[in-house]
């Protein structure tokens, strides 16, 4: 299939995990795309295991200022941009009262800040119409022990998504949906302290109507829905893909 063939994309941390597998399936269905992430082993990794077809970017999430130069940097490359995956972000479960204020602001700088201020920059590089695509979660829809300021932060992005419709559907002709994962094999985990690691992951599990974590590779299907024009009609959906934890 080639249901984006000829669209230039954007994929936020797309060098692990989610973000990765969504750059496989991009190329594969035509798309040219521009990859970011910030750790070394892992920019160098997707490098090797997307070749040819994308180009894998240094970024860090953090530096609003390398936010604005991505926009230049993909202005530069594609002159407009079909799709964006605003996917770059990380995790921290903790009990409540084990968060301090530098860990609760590390979670909304990565994920909500970095986001903001990458889409507003993006503004003038998004094509007429266009597709983005926010990667919030099943935390911003649910109540999981030790999410807290996570789930805060993804339920700050699904606002984001909703209110960027009214700011830019008519007048950019710009369409923003999310896709809310829930639990996801992926190293997102790995930001779980290991003091907490064990009894967290226990709890994940056993939460999960389906018995398993999802793949990357499923929520990586939901996004490419999301950026075709297959979903042309659909605007402001939060689509949850969670194996039925937020339900029960």
């Amino acid at each position: 299939m080639a249901r984006l063939a000829g669209k230039r994309a954007l994929i936020t941390g797309g060098t692990s995990g989610i973000g990765l597998e969504t750059a496989k399936q991009f190329i594969a269905e035509g798309a040219s795309v521009v990859v970011t992430g910030v750790t070394p082993a892992n920019v160098e990794r997707a490098r090797v295991e997307l070749g040819d077809g994308a180009e894998v970017l240094a970024v860090d999430a953090l530096d609003l200022e390398a936010q604005r130069a991505l926009a230049r940097t993909v202005q530069e490359r594609f002159g407009e941009l079909d799709i964006a995956f605003l996917n770059a972000g990380v995790s921290d479960w903790r009990p409540m009262e084990a968060h301090d204020e530098a860990s609760f602001d590390r979670l909304f700088a990565i994920n909500v800040k970095s986001v903001f201020f990458l889409m507003q920059a993006l503004v003038p590089v998004l094509a007429n119409p266009s597709s983005v695509v926010l990667n919030s979660s099943a935390s911003a829809h649910t109540a999981a022990a030790t999410a807290n300021a996570y789930a805060a932060t993804k339920g700050a992005v699904s606002a984001l998504m909703r209110s960027w419709n009214a700011d830019l559907l008519h007048s950019h002709g710009v369409r923003v949906n999310a896709v809310s994962p829930g639990p996801i094999a992926t190293p997102l985990y790995d930001g779980i302290p290991a003091e907490h690691h064990e009894s967290v992951m226990e709890g994940i599990r056993a939460g999960i109507p389906l018995g398993r974590l999802g793949e990357a590779v499923e929520i990586a299907k939901a996004v490419v829905y999301l950026a075709s024009d297959e979903s042309r009609f659909t605007v402001g959906a939060d689509l949850v893909v969670d194996g039925g934890v937020s339900i029960f």
